[in-house]
């Protein structure tokens, strides 16, 4: 069966695509945001997941004030790059997963969960940024990908709560999917930011690191955090954080944190980063080195008596 073996959360501040886009990776003000992904690359090459499930908020390139879903999964075989004013990003089409995402799409519908199917979308920066960070700049994806665009834009954005659970039953859908898939969840904007308004450039980082400690360790006090909340302490553009709870949701109650990042500020952003694997994958790889070593201990033992036999 399909399974998903961990989650990430990262921010996707638009200016670090325009940094990677425009080779300025290694000046001053960039460098320690991108070096602090270095070691997320390798995990994420050591991994190899086969699909990414990437949580994110479209900005006005999918949709618009016009037709404003809560939750849009997309199920179609691709996904290219938003023209999201200075033209698409130069990075590779994304390719979809259809068949995984419309057995999501219709276990979670079944589960009371009322998904926006959404079989022709194009994906801006809320999803490529993440992808580069985690993948870095390859010339074709190296996994397929299925985007859930969430509301977090226009008011009201979906409850901590709501995405928590739908995490479990994106979870519970996956788990029910026939084909042997490794599968990464991401949750991705955020952290704490405000754009606009006589608070622009609010950064929060009292508040941001203790998400990322409750994210690990108690994820359900998160989802009892209120909308004015996360207005309130992290800034309009703070709410982005929601999207992190399903990605949450859709893992293990205990979890191992494998790497976390923070920094600030990244175009007045503060941008953080989270990897947390399911312990199962952990018990299952102590579990294959257990009887690695019952292997090589029976294999002694059986010389030992041959060597036995031989001296009589």
């Amino acid at each position: 069966m399909a399974r998903i073996i961990a989650g990430v959360g990262s921010s996707h501040v638009p200016a670090i695509g325009a940094a990677l886009d425009n080779g300025k990776t290694e000046e001053p003000y960039w460098k320690r945001v991108f070096s602090g992904f270095e070691k997320s690359k390798k995990w994420m090459a050591q991994t190899k997941p086969d699909v990414a499930i990437v949580v994110y908020n479209d900005h006005a390139s999918a949709f618009s004030v016009e037709m404003i879903p809560t939750f849009a999964l997309g199920c179609a075989a691709e996904f290219p790059p938003a023209d999201e004013g200075w033209g698409p990003r130069p990075v590779p089409v994304l390719k979809g997963h259809p068949e995984l995402a419309a057995h999501i799409a219709q276990s979670v519908i079944l589960d009371e969960f009322d998904l926006t199917i959404v079989n022709k979308m194009e994906v801006d920066h809320g999803l490529t940024v993440p992808m580069n960070l985690l993948f870095g700049t390859p010339k074709e994806w190296p996994c397929r990908a299925i985007p859930l665009a969430v509301n977090v834009v226009m008011y009201p954005p979906p409850t901590g709560h709501r995405c928590y659970m739908l995490g479990k039953a994106i979870r519970k859908a996956v788990e029910s999917y026939p084909e042997d898939l490794k599968v990464v969840i991401f949750g991705t904007g955020g952290l704490s930011h405000q754009i606009s308004g006589p608070r622009a450039g609010l950064i929060n980082s009292k508040w941001d690191k203790n998400f990322l400690d409750n994210l690990t360790k108690d994820p359900k006090k998160l989802t009892r955090i209120p909308h004015i909340d996360y207005m309130r302490e992290a800034g309009a553009e703070g709410i982005e954080m929601v999207m992190w709870l399903i990605m949450r949701g859709a893992l293990d109650d205990q979890v191992d944190e494998i790497y976390r990042f923070y920094t600030v500020p990244a175009s007045n952003t503060a941008v953080g980063h989270i990897i947390l694997e399911n312990r199962r994958k952990a018990a299952a790889k102590s579990k294959r080195a257990g009887a690695g070593r019952s292997k090589q201990a029976a294999a002694r033992q059986a010389a030992q008596r041959i060597a036995s036999k031989g001296r009589r």
